[in-house]
Protein backbone atom coordinates (compact mmCIF):
# COMPACT_ATOMS: atom_id res chain seq x y z
CA UNK A 1 0.00 0.00 0.00
CA UNK A 2 1.33 3.38 -0.98
CA UNK A 3 1.50 5.65 2.06
CA UNK A 4 4.58 7.66 1.14
CA UNK A 5 2.77 10.94 0.48
CA UNK A 6 0.74 10.66 3.66
CA UNK A 7 3.81 9.79 5.73
CA UNK A 8 5.85 12.65 4.28
CA UNK A 9 3.04 15.12 4.92
CA UNK A 10 2.51 14.01 8.51
CA UNK A 11 6.21 13.80 9.37
CA UNK A 12 6.83 17.25 7.91
CA UNK A 13 4.50 18.69 10.55
CA UNK A 14 5.85 16.80 13.55
CA UNK A 15 3.90 13.52 13.60
CA UNK A 16 5.79 10.83 15.50
CA UNK A 17 5.72 7.04 15.37
CA UNK A 18 5.16 6.45 11.66
CA UNK A 19 8.63 4.96 11.20
CA UNK A 20 7.73 1.84 13.21
CA UNK A 21 4.16 1.43 11.95
CA UNK A 22 3.09 -0.09 8.65
CA UNK A 23 -0.24 -0.71 6.92
CA UNK A 24 -0.89 -4.40 6.38
CA UNK A 25 -3.69 -6.70 5.23
CA UNK A 26 -4.82 -9.12 7.97
CA UNK A 27 -7.01 -12.23 7.46
CA UNK A 28 -9.55 -11.41 10.18
CA UNK A 29 -9.80 -7.62 10.05
CA UNK A 30 -8.65 -6.62 6.58
CA UNK A 31 -6.41 -3.60 6.43
CA UNK A 32 -4.80 -2.60 9.71
CA UNK A 33 -1.56 -1.37 11.25
CA UNK A 34 1.32 -3.55 12.39
CA UNK A 35 4.27 -2.61 14.52
CA UNK A 36 7.84 -3.05 13.35
CA UNK A 37 9.23 -2.93 16.88
CA UNK A 38 8.19 -4.32 20.30
CA UNK A 39 5.82 -2.10 22.28
CA UNK A 40 5.04 -2.06 25.98
CA UNK A 41 1.56 -1.32 27.31
CA UNK A 42 1.27 2.43 27.82
CA UNK A 43 4.01 3.35 25.32
CA UNK A 44 3.18 6.24 22.99
CA UNK A 45 2.68 4.57 19.62
CA UNK A 46 1.67 7.50 17.45
CA UNK A 47 1.34 11.26 17.83
CA UNK A 48 -0.64 13.36 15.33
CA UNK A 49 -0.49 17.17 15.68
CA UNK A 50 -3.87 18.91 15.72
CA UNK A 51 -3.14 20.78 12.50
CA UNK A 52 -3.56 17.50 10.59
CA UNK A 53 -6.92 16.53 12.08
CA UNK A 54 -10.17 16.69 10.14
CA UNK A 55 -12.31 18.90 12.40
CA UNK A 56 -15.11 21.42 12.09
CA UNK A 57 -12.62 24.20 12.89
CA UNK A 58 -10.30 22.99 10.13
CA UNK A 59 -13.19 23.08 7.66
CA UNK A 60 -14.04 26.66 8.58
CA UNK A 61 -10.37 27.64 8.44
CA UNK A 62 -10.05 26.43 4.85
CA UNK A 63 -9.65 29.63 2.78
CA UNK A 64 -11.90 28.36 -0.03
CA UNK A 65 -14.47 26.20 1.74
CA UNK A 66 -14.71 28.09 5.02
CA UNK A 67 -16.39 31.33 3.86
CA UNK A 68 -19.02 29.37 1.93
CA UNK A 69 -20.12 26.94 4.64
CA UNK A 70 -19.97 29.59 7.37
CA UNK A 71 -22.69 31.54 5.58
CA UNK A 72 -25.18 28.64 5.62
CA UNK A 73 -28.27 29.23 7.76
CA UNK A 74 -29.09 27.26 9.81
CA UNK A 75 -25.49 26.13 10.38
CA UNK A 76 -24.45 22.70 9.18
CA UNK A 77 -24.26 19.92 11.75
CA UNK A 78 -20.87 18.56 12.79
CA UNK A 79 -21.39 15.47 10.61
CA UNK A 80 -22.48 17.46 7.57
CA UNK A 81 -19.61 19.90 7.97
CA UNK A 82 -17.08 17.06 8.06
CA UNK A 83 -18.82 15.22 5.20
CA UNK A 84 -18.73 18.32 2.99
CA UNK A 85 -15.10 18.90 3.97
CA UNK A 86 -14.14 15.35 2.96
CA UNK A 87 -15.94 15.54 -0.38
CA UNK A 88 -14.56 19.01 -1.07
CA UNK A 89 -10.96 17.82 -0.60
CA UNK A 90 -11.65 14.64 -2.55
CA UNK A 91 -13.00 16.65 -5.50
CA UNK A 92 -10.05 19.07 -5.68
CA UNK A 93 -7.36 18.62 -8.31
CA UNK A 94 -5.02 21.11 -6.66
CA UNK A 95 -4.32 22.17 -3.09
CA UNK A 96 -4.86 20.19 0.12
CA UNK A 97 -2.14 17.78 -1.01
CA UNK A 98 -1.70 16.15 2.38
CA UNK A 99 -5.37 15.68 3.05
CA UNK A 100 -5.90 14.40 -0.50
CA UNK A 101 -3.18 11.83 0.15
CA UNK A 102 -5.19 10.71 3.17
CA UNK A 103 -8.45 10.56 1.18
CA UNK A 104 -6.77 8.39 -1.44
CA UNK A 105 -6.07 5.77 1.24
CA UNK A 106 -9.65 5.70 2.55
CA UNK A 107 -11.86 2.74 1.60
CA UNK A 108 -13.90 3.23 -1.56
CA UNK A 109 -16.85 1.39 -0.01
CA UNK A 110 -18.17 0.37 3.40
CA UNK A 111 -20.11 -2.51 4.93
CA UNK A 112 -22.21 -0.48 7.37
CA UNK A 113 -25.88 -1.41 7.56
CA UNK A 114 -27.10 1.52 5.42
CA UNK A 115 -25.52 -0.23 2.43
CA UNK A 116 -27.31 -3.53 3.06
CA UNK A 117 -29.85 -4.72 0.51
CA UNK A 118 -33.42 -5.23 1.73
CA UNK A 119 -32.83 -8.98 1.72
CA UNK A 120 -29.69 -8.68 3.84
CA UNK A 121 -31.29 -6.29 6.31
CA UNK A 122 -34.36 -8.51 6.61
CA UNK A 123 -32.21 -11.09 8.43
CA UNK A 124 -32.29 -8.84 11.51
CA UNK A 125 -35.88 -7.65 11.07
CA UNK A 126 -37.31 -6.94 14.51
CA UNK A 127 -34.01 -5.73 15.92
CA UNK A 128 -33.26 -2.16 16.90
CA UNK A 129 -30.67 -2.07 14.11
CA UNK A 130 -33.33 -2.88 11.53
CA UNK A 131 -35.57 0.01 12.55
CA UNK A 132 -32.73 2.51 13.04
CA UNK A 133 -31.21 1.62 9.65
CA UNK A 134 -34.55 2.15 7.90
CA UNK A 135 -34.89 5.55 9.58
CA UNK A 136 -31.26 6.39 8.86
CA UNK A 137 -31.60 5.70 5.16
CA UNK A 138 -34.52 8.10 4.97
CA UNK A 139 -32.67 10.67 7.07
CA UNK A 140 -29.69 10.51 4.71
CA UNK A 141 -31.96 11.13 1.72
CA UNK A 142 -33.58 14.10 3.46
CA UNK A 143 -30.29 15.60 4.64
CA UNK A 144 -28.73 15.22 1.21
CA UNK A 145 -31.64 17.04 -0.46
CA UNK A 146 -31.24 19.85 2.04
CA UNK A 147 -27.52 20.12 1.28
CA UNK A 148 -28.24 19.96 -2.43
CA UNK A 149 -30.76 22.80 -2.24
CA UNK A 150 -28.98 25.01 0.29
CA UNK A 151 -25.34 24.51 -0.67
CA UNK A 152 -24.32 22.33 -3.61
CA UNK A 153 -26.66 23.73 -6.25
CA UNK A 154 -25.88 27.31 -5.22
CA UNK A 155 -22.11 26.88 -5.58
CA UNK A 156 -21.55 24.47 -8.50
CA UNK A 157 -18.02 25.80 -9.00
CA UNK A 158 -17.02 24.52 -5.54
CA UNK A 159 -19.32 21.50 -5.45
CA UNK A 160 -19.57 19.90 -8.91
CA UNK A 161 -22.73 17.81 -8.68
CA UNK A 162 -21.20 14.75 -10.32
CA UNK A 163 -18.80 14.56 -7.34
CA UNK A 164 -21.37 15.44 -4.69
CA UNK A 165 -24.05 12.83 -5.32
CA UNK A 166 -26.11 11.14 -2.63
CA UNK A 167 -23.84 8.09 -2.89
CA UNK A 168 -20.81 10.33 -2.35
CA UNK A 169 -22.53 11.87 0.67
CA UNK A 170 -23.26 8.41 2.12
CA UNK A 171 -19.61 7.46 1.60
CA UNK A 172 -18.48 10.57 3.47
CA UNK A 173 -20.89 9.94 6.36
CA UNK A 174 -19.69 6.35 6.70
CA UNK A 175 -16.10 7.59 6.71
CA UNK A 176 -16.95 9.86 9.63
CA UNK A 177 -18.93 7.21 11.52
CA UNK A 178 -16.30 4.51 11.14
CA UNK A 179 -13.16 6.61 11.55
CA UNK A 180 -14.20 9.53 13.72
CA UNK A 181 -12.96 9.89 17.29
CA UNK A 182 -14.98 11.71 19.95
CA UNK A 183 -13.56 13.38 23.02
CA UNK A 184 -15.32 15.25 25.81
CA UNK A 185 -13.47 18.51 26.40
CA UNK A 186 -14.37 21.22 28.92
CA UNK A 187 -17.56 22.79 27.63
CA UNK A 188 -17.79 20.90 24.34
CA UNK A 189 -17.71 17.61 22.47
CA UNK A 190 -14.77 17.33 20.10
CA UNK A 191 -14.94 15.10 17.01
CA UNK A 192 -12.07 14.49 14.63
CA UNK A 193 -10.59 12.11 12.10
CA UNK A 194 -6.86 11.55 12.55
CA UNK A 195 -4.90 10.56 9.42
CA UNK A 196 -3.15 7.19 9.76
CA UNK A 197 -4.52 6.74 13.29
CA UNK A 198 -7.88 6.07 11.64
CA UNK A 199 -6.40 2.92 10.07
CA UNK A 200 -6.18 1.19 13.47
CA UNK A 201 -8.79 -1.51 14.04
CA UNK A 202 -10.87 -2.16 17.15
CA UNK A 203 -10.33 -4.89 19.72
CA UNK A 204 -12.17 -5.21 23.05
CA UNK A 205 -9.10 -7.02 24.40
CA UNK A 206 -6.91 -3.91 24.68
CA UNK A 207 -7.20 -0.97 27.02
CA UNK A 208 -8.71 2.33 25.90
CA UNK A 209 -5.66 3.95 24.38
CA UNK A 210 -6.48 6.99 22.22
CA UNK A 211 -6.54 10.45 23.70
CA UNK A 212 -6.59 14.10 22.67
CA UNK A 213 -4.38 16.49 24.65
CA UNK A 214 -5.76 20.07 24.41
CA UNK A 215 -2.67 21.65 25.97
CA UNK A 216 -0.42 20.47 23.14
CA UNK A 217 -3.20 20.11 20.54
CA UNK A 218 -2.13 16.56 19.73
CA UNK A 219 -3.84 13.22 19.36
CA UNK A 220 -1.96 10.29 20.83
CA UNK A 221 -2.31 6.55 20.44
CA UNK A 222 -0.90 4.51 23.31
CA UNK A 223 -0.19 0.79 23.31
CA UNK A 224 -3.26 -0.86 24.85
CA UNK A 225 -1.21 -3.98 25.61
CA UNK A 226 2.25 -5.42 24.99
CA UNK A 227 3.04 -6.05 21.30
CA UNK A 228 5.74 -8.07 19.58
CA UNK A 229 7.22 -7.25 16.17
CA UNK A 230 4.73 -7.88 13.38
CA UNK A 231 1.61 -7.85 15.55
CA UNK A 232 -1.41 -5.78 14.61
CA UNK A 233 -1.83 -2.72 16.82
CA UNK A 234 -5.40 -2.10 17.99
CA UNK A 235 -7.39 0.61 19.68
CA UNK A 236 -10.53 0.12 21.75
CA UNK A 237 -13.72 1.93 20.73
CA UNK A 238 -15.22 1.19 24.15
CA UNK A 239 -18.07 -1.14 25.10
CA UNK A 240 -19.95 -1.13 21.80
CA UNK A 241 -22.83 -3.54 21.08
CA UNK A 242 -23.08 -5.30 17.72
CA UNK A 243 -26.09 -3.26 16.62
CA UNK A 244 -23.93 -0.12 16.87
CA UNK A 245 -20.75 -1.74 15.53
CA UNK A 246 -22.56 -2.78 12.35
CA UNK A 247 -24.37 0.53 11.95
CA UNK A 248 -21.28 2.69 12.40
CA UNK A 249 -18.25 0.53 11.67
CA UNK A 250 -19.47 -2.25 9.38
CA UNK A 251 -18.51 -5.31 11.44
CA UNK A 252 -19.69 -7.40 14.39
CA UNK A 253 -18.06 -9.43 17.16
CA UNK A 254 -19.56 -12.91 17.63
CA UNK A 255 -20.78 -13.40 21.22
CA UNK A 256 -20.16 -9.73 21.94
CA UNK A 257 -20.34 -9.27 25.75
CA UNK A 258 -21.29 -5.62 25.22
CA UNK A 259 -24.51 -6.40 23.33
CA UNK A 260 -27.58 -4.44 24.44
CA UNK A 261 -31.24 -4.01 23.63
CA UNK A 262 -32.59 -0.51 24.21
CA UNK A 263 -36.02 -0.63 25.85
CA UNK A 264 -37.97 2.61 25.42
CA UNK A 265 -40.56 3.54 28.05
CA UNK A 266 -42.87 6.54 27.91
CA UNK A 267 -45.95 7.80 29.75
CA UNK A 268 -48.65 9.58 27.73
CA UNK A 269 -49.74 13.04 28.94
CA UNK A 270 -53.36 11.83 28.96
CA UNK A 271 -52.56 8.94 31.32
CA UNK A 272 -54.36 9.03 34.69
CA UNK A 273 -52.53 10.96 37.41
CA UNK A 274 -49.97 12.12 34.84
CA UNK A 275 -48.74 15.20 36.73
CA UNK A 276 -48.23 13.28 39.98
CA UNK A 277 -46.46 10.45 38.18
CA UNK A 278 -44.14 12.86 36.36
CA UNK A 279 -43.22 14.43 39.70
CA UNK A 280 -42.49 11.00 41.16
CA UNK A 281 -40.40 10.00 38.16
CA UNK A 282 -38.37 13.18 38.48
CA UNK A 283 -37.88 12.62 42.21
CA UNK A 284 -36.55 9.18 41.34
CA UNK A 285 -34.16 10.72 38.76
CA UNK A 286 -36.08 9.08 35.90
CA UNK A 287 -37.17 10.78 32.69
CA UNK A 288 -40.73 10.56 31.39
CA UNK A 289 -39.43 9.44 27.99
CA UNK A 290 -36.63 7.09 28.95
CA UNK A 291 -34.41 4.54 27.20
CA UNK A 292 -33.00 1.70 29.26
CA UNK A 293 -30.22 -0.53 27.87
CA UNK A 294 -30.85 -4.19 28.62
CA UNK A 295 -27.54 -6.03 28.93
CA UNK A 296 -26.40 -9.62 29.14
CA UNK A 297 -24.98 -8.80 32.58
CA UNK A 298 -28.14 -6.95 33.67
CA UNK A 299 -31.17 -7.95 31.58
CA UNK A 300 -33.70 -6.25 33.86
CA UNK A 301 -32.28 -3.10 35.50
CA UNK A 302 -33.98 -1.95 38.69
CA UNK A 303 -34.74 1.44 37.13
CA UNK A 304 -37.12 -0.25 34.66
CA UNK A 305 -39.11 -1.72 37.54
CA UNK A 306 -39.08 1.63 39.36
CA UNK A 307 -40.34 3.41 36.25
CA UNK A 308 -43.13 0.89 35.62
CA UNK A 309 -44.19 0.87 39.27
CA UNK A 310 -44.74 4.61 39.11
CA UNK A 311 -46.38 4.45 35.68
CA UNK A 312 -49.00 1.89 36.85
CA UNK A 313 -49.87 3.51 40.19
CA UNK A 314 -53.47 3.71 41.30
CA UNK A 315 -54.72 6.81 43.05
CA UNK A 316 -54.62 5.04 46.42
CA UNK A 317 -50.97 4.07 45.88
CA UNK A 318 -49.66 7.56 45.09
CA UNK A 319 -49.11 8.54 48.73
CA UNK A 320 -47.39 5.21 49.42
CA UNK A 321 -44.89 5.79 46.63
CA UNK A 322 -44.29 9.39 47.71
CA UNK A 323 -43.39 8.09 51.13
CA UNK A 324 -40.96 5.63 49.59
CA UNK A 325 -39.41 8.38 47.40
CA UNK A 326 -39.85 6.99 43.93
CA UNK A 327 -40.93 3.35 44.28
CA UNK A 328 -37.50 1.95 45.01
CA UNK A 329 -39.29 -1.06 46.49
CA UNK A 330 -42.49 -2.95 45.67
CA UNK A 331 -45.49 -0.64 46.09
CA UNK A 332 -48.13 -3.36 46.32
CA UNK A 333 -48.60 -6.91 45.11
CA UNK A 334 -51.27 -5.67 42.72
CA UNK A 335 -48.94 -3.06 41.21
CA UNK A 336 -46.01 -5.46 40.98
CA UNK A 337 -48.07 -8.18 39.30
CA UNK A 338 -49.43 -5.68 36.79
CA UNK A 339 -46.06 -4.29 35.76
CA UNK A 340 -44.42 -7.71 35.50
CA UNK A 341 -47.28 -9.07 33.39
CA UNK A 342 -47.01 -6.02 31.13
CA UNK A 343 -43.26 -6.51 30.86
CA UNK A 344 -43.65 -10.20 30.02
CA UNK A 345 -46.23 -9.36 27.36
CA UNK A 346 -43.93 -6.68 25.90
CA UNK A 347 -40.93 -9.04 25.73
CA UNK A 348 -43.00 -11.78 24.10
CA UNK A 349 -44.33 -9.29 21.56
CA UNK A 350 -40.84 -7.97 20.79
CA UNK A 351 -39.47 -11.50 20.33
CA UNK A 352 -42.38 -12.40 18.06
CA UNK A 353 -41.46 -9.38 15.92
CA UNK A 354 -38.12 -10.87 14.83
CA UNK A 355 -38.41 -12.34 11.36
CA UNK A 356 -36.13 -15.30 12.20
CA UNK A 357 -36.19 -16.80 15.71
CA UNK A 358 -33.02 -17.19 17.75
CA UNK A 359 -32.71 -20.96 17.42
CA UNK A 360 -32.92 -20.89 13.62
CA UNK A 361 -30.39 -18.06 13.35
CA UNK A 362 -27.91 -19.93 15.54
CA UNK A 363 -28.40 -23.07 13.42
CA UNK A 364 -27.88 -21.10 10.21
CA UNK A 365 -24.68 -19.56 11.56
CA UNK A 366 -23.35 -22.94 12.77
CA UNK A 367 -24.10 -24.65 9.43
CA UNK A 368 -22.67 -21.75 7.36
CA UNK A 369 -25.99 -20.92 5.70
CA UNK A 370 -24.66 -17.38 6.08
CA UNK A 371 -21.09 -17.08 4.83
CA UNK A 372 -18.76 -15.87 7.57
CA UNK A 373 -18.28 -12.10 7.66
CA UNK A 374 -20.77 -11.32 4.87
CA UNK A 375 -23.70 -8.98 5.43
CA UNK A 376 -26.26 -11.69 6.23
CA UNK A 377 -23.87 -13.29 8.73
CA UNK A 378 -23.32 -9.91 10.42
CA UNK A 379 -27.05 -9.12 10.52
CA UNK A 380 -27.71 -12.57 12.02
CA UNK A 381 -25.27 -11.90 14.87
CA UNK A 382 -27.01 -8.63 15.69
CA UNK A 383 -30.37 -10.39 15.85
CA UNK A 384 -28.94 -13.24 17.94
CA UNK A 385 -27.50 -10.83 20.48
CA UNK A 386 -30.70 -8.84 20.91
CA UNK A 387 -32.94 -11.91 21.10
CA UNK A 388 -30.72 -13.50 23.75
CA UNK A 389 -31.04 -10.41 25.90
CA UNK A 390 -34.81 -10.19 25.49
CA UNK A 391 -35.17 -13.87 26.40
CA UNK A 392 -33.12 -13.26 29.54
CA UNK A 393 -35.29 -10.25 30.39
CA UNK A 394 -38.42 -12.34 29.83
CA UNK A 395 -37.11 -15.11 32.07
CA UNK A 396 -36.17 -12.65 34.81
CA UNK A 397 -39.63 -11.03 34.71
CA UNK A 398 -41.29 -14.45 34.95
CA UNK A 399 -39.14 -15.38 37.94
CA UNK A 400 -40.07 -12.14 39.71
CA UNK A 401 -43.77 -12.61 38.89
CA UNK A 402 -43.65 -16.10 40.41
CA UNK A 403 -42.73 -14.43 43.71
CA UNK A 404 -45.79 -12.16 43.58
CA UNK A 405 -48.77 -14.22 42.37
CA UNK A 406 -50.01 -17.50 43.75
CA UNK A 407 -48.71 -20.37 41.62
CA UNK A 408 -52.12 -22.04 41.74
CA UNK A 409 -54.82 -19.36 41.55
CA UNK A 410 -52.78 -16.34 40.38
CA UNK A 411 -53.82 -14.13 43.27
CA UNK A 412 -51.56 -11.17 43.95
CA UNK A 413 -51.41 -10.50 47.67
CA UNK A 414 -48.87 -9.14 50.14
CA UNK A 415 -49.60 -12.15 52.39
CA UNK A 416 -48.59 -14.76 49.81
CA UNK A 417 -45.94 -17.12 51.21
CA UNK A 418 -42.96 -18.65 49.44
CA UNK A 419 -42.52 -22.36 49.02
CA UNK A 420 -40.41 -23.36 52.01
CA UNK A 421 -38.23 -25.70 49.97
CA UNK A 422 -37.28 -23.94 46.71
CA UNK A 423 -38.27 -20.34 47.59
CA UNK A 424 -39.08 -19.79 43.86
CA UNK A 425 -42.92 -19.60 43.99
CA UNK A 426 -45.56 -18.28 46.36
CA UNK A 427 -49.01 -19.47 47.50
CA UNK A 428 -51.94 -17.64 49.02
CA UNK A 429 -52.66 -20.55 51.36
CA UNK A 430 -52.18 -24.24 52.07
CA UNK A 431 -55.12 -25.27 49.88
CA UNK A 432 -53.47 -23.77 46.77
CA UNK A 433 -50.13 -25.18 47.75
CA UNK A 434 -51.54 -28.72 48.03
CA UNK A 435 -53.49 -28.37 44.78
CA UNK A 436 -50.35 -27.27 42.93
CA UNK A 437 -48.02 -29.87 44.46
CA UNK A 438 -48.07 -32.44 41.64
CA UNK A 439 -47.23 -29.77 39.08
CA UNK A 440 -44.63 -28.04 41.20
CA UNK A 441 -42.79 -30.94 42.88
CA UNK A 442 -40.46 -31.79 39.98
CA UNK A 443 -39.38 -28.19 39.52
CA UNK A 444 -39.13 -27.73 43.27
CA UNK A 445 -36.75 -30.67 43.63
CA UNK A 446 -34.63 -29.35 40.75
CA UNK A 447 -34.29 -25.93 42.38
CA UNK A 448 -33.49 -27.57 45.73
CA UNK A 449 -30.78 -29.70 44.14
CA UNK A 450 -29.25 -26.62 42.54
Amino acid sequence: METTKLREWLESGGAEGLSWLQLEGFPDTGRGVKTLRPLKSGNVVLTIPGSFLWTVDAAFDDPVLGPTISSIKPPLSVEDTLAVFLLFVKSRKEGCEGKRAHVELLPTSYTTSVFFTDEELEICSGSSLYHITKQLKQQIRDDYLQLLNNLFSKHPDLFPLEKFTQDDYMWALCTIWSRGMDFQLPGKQFRCIAPFADMLNHSPDVQLCHTYIPQSDTLQILAGKNYTIGEQVFINYGSVPNNRLLRLYGFVLPNNPSDTYDLVLTTHPLAPLYAQKVALLESASLQVNATFPLKLSDPLPLDILRYLRIQRLSSSEISTVEAKRGARNIVSARNEAEILKALIEACESLLAGFSIPLEKLEANIASSVYQKSDNKWAAAHVSVGEQKILKMTLQKAKELLALVICAQCGKADENNKRCGRCRRVVYCGTDCQKSNYKEHKVICKTYTAD
